[in-house]
């Protein structure tokens, strides 16, 4: 029986990473508009022309060393996790459905832990705070080692699992939604023919990119309101549970502000989740070519 390939764990992470360097203009974007209260909604494109006339063009990578963290972080260990699961239960054959998406959620949850204070971090200075806030309660981390020194300084170690319940519940729909979906619709795209045109699909990157553009919609859709009520928890003045957070929105905004953001979160989603899967699909490539079991 031939040997099965392995990869590194940290693969995905530097995929995940790579991807992150691409879109963080747009995940930036999409958190300040998510931070907007009220029914007035504006336009991606004012936020982006806004944030560069008040901080210039190098306020769109604000916080890009928190969030490459948080990938060699969260995104690191709920891919390699992911793929370890996958492993064991493929010992005997294809694993079902249902088994997937519980190891990509179980994963994610992993991930959510390890991640949480570069997640927070992440947020910080992407300027959910920093936006929102007056200029006397903003955080003003310069980077990401600053920020996580001085977060443990003045909130003792608790400080770096600040809003695990709400990011451990994004991490377990995010990793369910995002890798469990990917793998769903690569699987079936590999077995039946694409609809209508009668086309099948290799394992290639065309079908990477068109099983993780369906991924990146799942994934937006799902995550959407966990999405929004962590940077309106974020935004805060003061510190709300995220219930209270949740009546408040509702009674003043009605439920279509669950999926506020939907369109920027899907512009900054949807590439990223190509990107990363590209990404690490070429790298474990270029890993079997060089270290073949």
């Amino acid at each position: 029986m031939a040997k099965q390939q392995t990869y590194p764990f940290w693969l995905g992470g530097v995929g995940a990473s790579m991807a992150a360097c691409c879109t963080h203009p747009l995940d930036l974007t999409k958190v300040r508009l998510q931070t907007v209260a009220g029914t007035s909604r504006p336009s991606i494109f004012s936020i982006i022309r806004t944030s560069i006339s008040e901080s210039g063009f190098r306020s769109l990578y604000t916080g890009l060393s928190a969030s490459l963290l948080r990938q060699m972080t969260y995104s690191l260990v709920r891919l390699g996790s992911y793929d370890q699961i996958k492993t064991i239960l493929s010992k005997n054959g294809p694993p079902p459905t249902a088994e997937l998406l519980a190891a990509a959620m179980v994963a994610g949850g992993l991930g959510g832990v390890a991640g949480n204070p570069a997640g927070e971090l992440s947020l910080s200075m992407l300027m959910t705070s920093d936006f929102v806030r007056p200029p006397e309660q903003r955080y003003h981390y310069s980077n990401a080692l600053s920020g996580l020194v001085r977060l443990i300084r003045e909130e003792g170690p608790r400080g770096l699992f600040r809003g695990i319940g709400t990011n451990l519940t994004r991490a377990v729909l995010m990793n369910g939604s995002q890798v469990g979906s990917y793998d769903y619709f690569k699987t079936t795209l590999l077995r039946h023919p694409l609809p209508i045109i009668d086309y099948q699909l290799r394992d290639n990157l065309l079908l990477h990119t068109v099983a993780s553009l369906l991924a990146g919609t799942v994934a937006t859709t799902v995550c959407a309101p966990a999405d929004v009520l962590r940077s309106r928890l974020m935004s805060a003045s003061a510190r709300h549970h995220p219930i209270d957070v949740l009546k408040k929105s509702l009674r003043e905004e009605g439920p279509r502000f669950l999926f506020k953001g939907w369109t920027p979160a899907f512009i900054r989603l949807g590439p990223n989740t190509v990107l990363m899967f590209v990404f690490y699909e070429q790298l474990k490539k270029g890993w079997k070519t060089a270290f073949p079991a």
